[in-house]
């Protein structure tokens, strides 16, 4: 019978595999590493994944990430659950290649897709390369070309269906620490290899299956159902792949009796392990991998944390679970983390979140001599 896993060995599990357990050293593990470790980050707000990484690495700067983005050696790109992703180069069309068919169900039946209901998807896919074959376009650029190109159809929605159909990647300053910007658009393979000249992304991937995408969610989220796989990746029919797999994976229970897959011969954590309050960055991957959340947070406070518009704001985590929400407020003059407690914290977690606060606030915001830690509890 296979071993039954609780709510904290879980827990555990998954805080070892997303590195939130313990920070790796930024010295010795880059942004690009570490993006490609945890299968990508979930990047719908550009300074997200610049949190994300600093409670993930010590010593980590902005630059570090936003250099990444502007050498070409990562992207924004749509990618799991049809959400923007920041991706190392060598995984944007890999990846991209494995969701491609969820995108290919979804997108007209989003607002976006009613409004070109009847148009050619291939029209669309040929006419953006042969609009973005030039080089990057803002998305007010590439809707007017599109739509002169299939007259009749909104251009907004056209280029919202082109970056579903293909994967166009964002172009910086969108994305980089401090200068964020308009929408701009470009093929990745263009972007990523032939302008950059590096031949990161020169493979097609036309032979990607989702065979090695489960077994790096496993690496990054696991143990894990298929159920948690496909809520991750928003790919149906994963069972079979996971039959497949068997001969790789270990199996165990939940307290529910759902079966949990994992890579084969990789130690669990001590589910006693100590785990020192951190904040987790808004929209991180953490939260949203898993149709059980239960392992890192309480069903009560999903709706304080998801909002109703989308928005997974950034949490507090204590015990290694979700006890508070965090948000930084960066001023020229005076810069703020302001929490919201689900519960009473003790003296010692009010401390230790205070110190958490300094040294988030150093990294965001180190020109700012004024800093101020504001709790706020029930």
């Amino acid at each position: 019978m296979a071993d039954v896993l609780g709510g904290r060995a879980l827990n555990r599990a998954l805080l070892e595999r997303q590195w939130l357990s313990a920070r790796r050293d930024a010295g010795a593990v880059g942004p690009v590493a570490a993006m490609e470790h945890l299968a990508g980050m979930q990047a719908q707000a550009g300074d997200a994944p610049y949190y994300q990484l600093h409670a993930r690495l010590d010593g980590f700067t902005p630059r570090a990430l936003s250099d990444a983005l502007t050498d070409r050696a990562a992207a924004r790109v749509v990618l799991m659950r049809g959400t923007i992703h920041l991706v190392s180069a060598r995984d944007v069309l890999p990846m991209r290649t494995v969701v491609q068919p969820f995108l290919d169900t979804v997108l007209f039946h989003s607002t976006a897709g009613k409004q070109v209901a009847g148009v050619d998807p291939a029209a669309v896919t040929a006419a953006a390369r042969e609009v973005l074959a030039d080089g990057p376009l803002a998305n007010e650029e590439l809707g007017e070309r599109l739509a002169g190109r299939l007259p009749g159809y909104e251009g907004n929605a056209l280029a919202y269906l082109a970056r579903c159909l293909l994967p166009l990647v964002q172009v910086p300053p969108r994305g980089v620490w401090g200068q964020g910007g308009g929408l701009v658009y470009a093929l990745a393979e263009q972007w990523l290899d032939v302008e950059a000249g590096t031949g990161r992304a020169a493979d097609p991937a036309t032979d990607a299956t989702p065979d090695d995408l489960v077994l790096r969610y496993l690496a990054a989220f696991g143990p894990a159902s298929v159920a948690d796989a496909q809520k991750w990746s928003s790919l149906t029919g994963l069972r079979a792949v996971f039959e497949r797999l068997r001969p790789r994976l270990v199996s165990y229970r939940d307290e529910a009796g759902r079966e949990l897959f994992d890579l084969a011969g990789t130690e669990l954590p001590d589910p006693g392990r100590e785990i020192e309050p951190f904040l987790l960055g808004p929209f991180d991957n953490a939260l949203l991998s898993h149709a059980d959340r239960s392992r890192i947070i309480a069903k009560e406070y999903e709706r304080k944390v998801f909002t109703h518009n989308g928005i997974v704001r950034g949490a507090i985590m204590l015990d290694g679970f979700v006890a508070g929400l965090w948000k930084p407020v960066l001023k020229r003059r005076e810069a703020t983390v302001e929490f919201t407690a689900f519960r009473t914290f003790t003296r010692a977690e009010r401390a230790a979140l205070e110190q958490r606060a300094a040294e988030l606030l150093e990294f965001a915001a180190p020109e700012t001599e004024r800093r101020r830690t504001v709790f706020t509890e029930p």
